[in-house]
């Protein structure tokens, strides 16, 4: 059984409160070509291991790829003495 976080209800609220029609129109500025038809689907009943090889598997058919994941949040260096100073 998937899990669905929201109902139509919720959906539809936040749509209208950003002003867009549709989860569609939403995410219309992203080629076909990148998306899924589909969403990946990880085999029932994997242990911690053997779900940790298949995810650093599939994660290796990315390298090479400008990563955008994080709304903002990016690649980068944050010195180790920044940390220090907080």
């Amino acid at each position: 059984m998937p899990f669905i976080p929201h109902t139509p209800e919720d959906e539809r609220g936040m749509l209208d409160r950003i002003g867009v029609d549709s989860i569609e129109a939403l995410f219309s500025e992203i080629p076909d070509r990148l998306r899924a038809e589909v969403p990946e689907t990880i085999p029932p009943a994997l242990d911690e291991m053997a779900l940790a090889a298949e995810m650093g598997r599939r994660a290796d058919e990315n390298i090479g790829a400008v990563c955008f994941a994080g709304a903002g949040a990016y690649d980068h260096h944050i010195p180790s003495a920044v940390w220090d100073l907080t």
